[in-house]
């Protein structure tokens, strides 16, 4: 089992990797398929909680290491599923070694600078895996279907209309997470591919169950009728920004458990890539580690006393 679960580790996300765009097409990307991969819920469950003790190990290791780091970028229509693939996915590692940041709708801090500079800020320090629940990728996919969003950002008049204005923005996307691999951390991008039968599906869940009532948002269903619109903004995006140093995972997401699954088989992929192990400790420490054995081997048991009531 060991073996057929570190073969799946180097199959079952990397065959929705996105490492050159040049001939992407997202309609050629399923939005389900644990059948055609041979699983089925049960069994993805039961790999899901062995994969998640590996990702705990690979994350203890990259933590003490404290030279590499990770940064997972999160995108996908409402409902896809962002936000259970970090309970999920995450639920075993060392929350001393994980951020995750929300990017909601930026305010006024944020439009007057430009629209990498939270992302910077957010980035993940040295030894901790980073989370970004959206991303940077709002600039090309809400900002291209809703262009007059771009009225509030402090942008020059003659920048916005330049003919290049969008392709400028897939090339600083790029050179802006190529910088990051160069620095040492491992840019990871996911696109939650959700249908949008089974994205009507999850919003009349949140209706007709009074526990989920609350994740429902009238711009939710707002935007639904923009979905061709965001189909080919995704497209265009992963298109121009898919990169060796930068890979996205076109995920299927009509499954959760799926999802899921391929996730953190794509994670744990590329954290053994690093080869890292536990730093050895220098002799000087060692020294100090055998001094403070003998000493504390040499101190005299203390009695314990218990009080008498």
């Amino acid at each position: 089992m060991a073996r057929k679960t570190k073969n799946m580790s180097n199959t079952l996300a990397r065959q929705f990797a996105v490492r050159n765009g040049h001939d992407f097409s997202l309609a050629a990307c399923p939005t389900r398929a644990a059948e055609a991969c041979g699983l089925d819920k049960k069994t993805g469950k039961r790999l899901l909680k062995e994969r998640i003790r590996r990702l705990s190990q690979l994350q203890s290791v990259l933590y003490a290491n404290g030279t590499w780091s990770v940064l997972i970028v999160l995108q996908a229509l409402d409902a896809g599923g962002k936000d259970g693939v970090i309970k999920h996915v995450m639920s075993g590692i060392n929350p001393q070694g994980v951020s995750v940041t929300s990017f909601k709708q930026p305010g006024p801090v944020e439009l007057s600078h430009g629209y990498l500079w939270r992302e910077h800020l957010a980035a993940p320090a040295a030894g901790r895996i980073g989370i970004f629940n959206r991303s940077h990728y709002e600039e090309v996919l809400v900002t291209r279907v809703h262009p007059e969003l771009l009225d509030h950002e402090c942008l020059p008049a003659s920048l916005r209309k330049k003919p290049t204005f969008w392709q400028d923005r897939y090339e600083d996307i790029s050179h802006f997470e190529q910088y990051m691999a160069r620095q040492g951390t491992v840019v990871l991008k996911f696109f939650l591919h959700l249908s949008k039968e089974e994205q009507r599906k999850r919003f009349l869940r949140r209706i007709d169950h009074r526990t989920k009532n609350w994740k429902f948002s009238p711009a939710d269903i707002h935007e639904r009728h923009y979905w061709d619109d965001y189909q080919s903004a995704y497209e265009e995006a992963i298109k121009r920004t898919a990169h060796p140093d930068a890979p996205w995972f076109v995920v299927p997401a009509d499954q959760k458990w799926f999802e899921r699954l391929v996730v953190i088989e794509a994670i744990i992929d590329a954290l053994e890539k690093l080869h890292l192990k536990m730093p050895a400790s220098d002799p000087a420490m060692e020294a100090e580690m055998e001094k403070a054995r003998k000493q504390l081997e040499a101190e005299a048991p203390q009695a314990t006393h218990h009080a008498v009531h």
